[in-house]
């Protein structure tokens, strides 16, 4: 059995946006879903979720996908960035609607204050997957410049949507994603 841990962006908690559907439909294929409460949601610091994510993630790496929704996406790369790949390479990596520099919200500059380690990230994990909505009012003017370096720096594989926002912007726009869920079977398979 497989897990799947899953860091949450800016405001939201384990039941927000896509994470219950997302839930129930690994839960129903045998898969553990774990979806942390990280600390201080509505103005998160970079340490303490990094910290939560971390013990969350505690198990055998090369059986855990991680997955980061908006600034949850941030988080795991940064945790990725403290990872000892020596310790365990994770089985996968998802990432949706990530930014990879600043987009406008000074609440979270402090996860982008250090340049990423593109070149460690991608040695702490198999595969690295990246969804994103062409219309991503938060990554604009150009949702896709996130999604190119992503790609570039680490080897992603990228899907595009042409529509759907933020996938998730308020923590109560509970939407399906299936995609996310496919994206994660996706880096299981690969592992395989």
């Amino acid at each position: 059995m497989s897990t799947i841990v899953v860091s949450h962006g800016l405001g939201a908690r384990d039941d927000s946006v896509w994470f219950p559907a997302f839930e129930a439909e690994l839960e129903g294929r045998g898969h553990r879903v774990v979806i942390p409460n990280l600390p201080g949601t509505d103005a998160p610091r970079l340490d303490p979720w990094r910290e939560t994510l971390t013990a969350a993630a505690a198990g055998p790496a090369r059986d855990i996908v991680l997955v980061g929704h908006s600034i949850g996406a941030v988080n795991v790369l940064r945790m990725l960035e403290a990872h000892d790949p020596g310790t365990g390479v994770f089985a996968g990596v998802v990432l949706v609607s990530a930014s990879v520099h600043e987009v406008g919200y000074d609440l979270l500059a402090e996860f982008f204050k250090d340049d990423f380690d593109w070149s460690h990230i991608r040695r702490t994990a198999g595969q690295f997957r990246v969804l994103q909505a062409i219309d991503d009012p938060v990554n604009a003017p150009d949702p896709l410049e996130h999604v190119n370096v992503l790609v570039r720096e680490l080897g992603a594989t990228a899907l595009i949507l042409p529509t759907g926002g933020h996938l998730g912007a308020a923590p109560d726009d509970h939407i399906q994603l299936p995609e996310a869920v496919r994206l994660v079977v996706d880096c299981l398979d690969a592992g395989r």
